[in-house]
C-alpha cells in the first residue's frame, strides 16, 4: 500500500478570508508541511514583496499551534483536521487508488450502496455519476442490453437509459 503514495499527499491553494486578499498554499509531502504565502495589496509598500515560505517536519506542524490556526482560518476545520491525520500517519489509501479499479470495486456494490458512496468526496461522487460507471453498470447488470442498444446509449447517456429503459420496466437489477 505504501506504493500508493506519492510524493505530494494533500496540496491545497486559495485566497485567506477577508478583508485581507493574501494567497495561500498549503503542501504536504511525505516528510513536510510546506506553507507558502503571497501578500498582495494595491499598497506601495507591499508590491513586489517576495513569497514566504515555511517547511516543516510532520511532528513540528503538530505542536506549532500559530501555523494550525492559520491553516484553519484559511482552508477551514476539514482541510486543517485532514492536514493533522496525515502528519499523525493516517492516510486515505482508497482516495488514492486510481479511477479504473475504483470503479471495479464499485461495480460489486449493489446500486443503493453506490447512492451512499457517493455521499462520501467528491471524487466518488463524480465516478459514481460518471458515464463510465453507468455504462459498466449497464453492461454488466442488464441482461436485456443488446449491442444495437449502444447506440441510443451513446445518444442519450448510459444512465439514462438505465433509468429509462431497465429500471423503469419492470426489471429487476441482477445483484
Amino acid at each position: 500500500m505504501a506504493s500508493l503514495l506519492g510524493e505530494h499527499l494533500f496540496q491545497i491553494s486559495g485566497q485567506g478570508p477577508p478583508p485581507a486578499k493574501d494567497f495561500f498554499q498549503l503542501l504536504i509531502t511525505r516528510n513536510e508541511v510546506i506553507w507558502n504565502s503571497w501578500k498582495i495589496s494595491v499598497r506601495l509598500d507591499s508590491r513586489g514583496a517576495a513569497p514566504k515560505e515555511l517547511k516543516t517536519s510532520h511532528q513540528e506542524f503538530l505542536h506549532q499551534k500559530m501555523l494550525k490556526q492559520q491553516v484553519g482560518a484559511v482552508f477551514g476545520q476539514r482541510i486543517l483536521e485532514y492536514t493533522i491525520s496525515l502528519c499523525q500517519g493516517k492516510f486515505d489509501y482508497l482516495e488514492r487508488l486510481p479511477d479504473d479499479i475504483l470503479l471495479q470495486i464499485l461495480n460489486y456494490l449493489e446500486l443503493k450502496d453506490t447512492t451512499l458512496v457517493a455521499q462520501v468526496s467528491q471524487r466518488f461522487r463524480k465516478l459514481c455519476n460518471s458515464e463510465k460507471f453507468w455504462e459498466e453498470t449497464v453492461r454488466r447488470r442488464c441482461a436485456e442490453f443488446t449491442s444495437d442498444m449502444e447506440g441510443i446509449a451513446n445518444a442519450m447517456g448510459w444512465r439514462k437509459l438505465f433509468f429509462t429503459f431497465f429500471l423503469t420496466s419492470g426489471t429487476k437489477e441482477q445483484q
